[in-house]
């Protein structure tokens, strides 16, 4: 680390909250000023114009999608029942609109991950497909699932690197295109996620340490292969671009439900963040599509701000929570990440609103609440994004208006064993 504890608290004294395990709010202040940005709105309109390419491919590989003819998106729920439950649990009156951008209930593997994930794997198939073989952009990509195609690509490695989501929606995906998939998995990943990689046909490698010591050696495997493609969670901006596109998405969503993005009308959204990227990579389509009068709110576990640490000091990826003597722990596995990546403080500088820290407690009972009102199952990381709603209208009243709109980003949840999600319900229950 950069520099010690002492002088890292009297520069930046939020930084004593966090060691602390205190929840906080951290207003960005470099947010809004100009910046030059690594990635343009046509690097937003190419990902999204692969996705539509490959969209015939993935109704016929993965018939759940067909009924959206391979698109793959998710609803924008209102949450009037939500409201008025958060609302008496916090204390509060929460005037502008709530909604649910549910990521959980996104195609293939339940996550917000099957937007990166699954668009970094299409990418590498398109490259594989053209470079081996003749494909074309115009061709009629159902194509890539026949036998012809399944030989090629079995010839061609994917590796990645999770603690869970990115696993499902990479491996699933790779494993299905016939690529040899290995997924490299820390010791918080879910059981129920490496069987069902495993009943996939991926190979799951376990380590009993935390993520950031899982990276490394995945990314020190696949280098051993040039046949080897590694989806690198730390720092690919194909995963970033992938994550983007649900801006465009969400564009056409909110204007179909009536919603104004305007200065008198702010939107907020509130993402949960791990190593950073897909919140990142979100944010930053959000703002360079829709602009700016809609804010990104990150909300990380008050074990693990690895985001919020990066970003108030400037080191980003050169410090870990680790190093303000945390332990890294918390039940909200996808978001179990100690050191953010490094391209979400270094884009997010200026795009990002500010940060949110909660304690466990907290998601679950937002869990427990979201299936009381409104029936809906999410993993305790998705339910995040509730937990900072409060500390954003306390800080900023304006944004209480009732010409705000909320949007909490619902991250993962809908392929959850039963098992998983009654006891995630109940000790929800039991803290409300």
């Amino acid at each position: 680390m950069g520099m010690d504890d002492t002088s890292l608290i009297t520069e930046y004294p939020q930084v004593k909250d966090l060691m602390a395990e205190q929840p906080i709010f951290w207003r960005n202040p470099d947010y809004g000023q100009q910046t030059e940005l690594p990635f343009s709105k046509a690097d937003i309109f190419d990902a999204v114009a692969r996705w539509e390419r490959f969209a015939p491919y993935l109704a016929t590989a993965f018939p759940e999608t067909a009924g959206m003819n391979g698109i793959i998106e998710s609803p924008l729920i209102k949450l009037d029942q939500m409201q008025d439950s958060w609302n008496k649990m916090y204390h509060q009156n929460l005037t502008g609109k709530l909604f649910l951008k549910a990521d959980s209930q996104l195609p293939i593997s339940g996550s917000i991950k099957s937007r990166g994930g699954i668009y970094e794997v299409l990418k590498f198939a398109e490259h594989v497909a053209m470079t081996q073989s003749d494909l074309v952009y115009m061709d009629d990509y159902r194509v890539l699932a026949t036998d012809r195609y399944r030989r090629i690509f079995s010839n061609y490695g994917v590796i990645v690197a999770s603690t869970g989501n990115l696993a499902l929606s990479v491996g699933i995906v790779a494993a299905t295109f016939g690529f040899k998939t290995t997924v490299y998995m820390s010791h918080d990943a879910r059981q129920w996620k490496k069987d069902k990689l495993r009943a996939n046909g991926v190979t799951v490698k376990e380590f009993n340490t935390d993520f950031s010591h899982v990276i490394p050696q995945a990314r020190k495997d696949a280098s051993l292969d040039p046949n080897i493609h590694f989806v690198d969670d730390e720092g690919s901006s194909d995963l970033f671009l992938g994550y983007a596109v649900a801006a465009v998405r969400l564009q056409n969503q909110l204007k179909k439900q009536h919603i104004s993005v305007d200065r008198k009308h702010p939107v907020l959204v509130y993402l949960p963040a791990g190593v950073g990227g897909s919140p990142s990579g979100v944010a930053f389509g959000l703002k360079t599509i829709i602009g700016p009068y809609i804010h990104a709110v990150f909300c990380e576990p008050t074990h693990v701000p690895s985001v919020t640490l990066g970003m108030m000091t400037g080191l980003n990826n050169q410090i870990s929570v680790y190093d303000i003597g945390l332990d890294g722990l918390t039940a909200a596995d996808g978001l179990a990440v100690g050191r953010p990546s490094r391209l979400a403080g270094k884009v997010m500088r200026t795009l990002l609103f500010g940060s949110v820290t909660f304690q466990d407690d907290e998601i679950y009972r937002n869990v427990a609440q979201l299936m009381d009102s409104q029936q809906i199952t999410v993993e305790p990381s998705a339910a995040a994004g509730f937990t900072a709603i409060a500390p954003v209208i306390n800080n900023v009243p304006a944004f209480n208006s009732e010409n705000a709109t909320h949007i909490v980003w619902a991250t993962g949840g809908n392929m959850m064993p039963g098992s998983e999600r009654r006891a995630n319900y109940n000790r929800g229950e039991s803290l409300l």
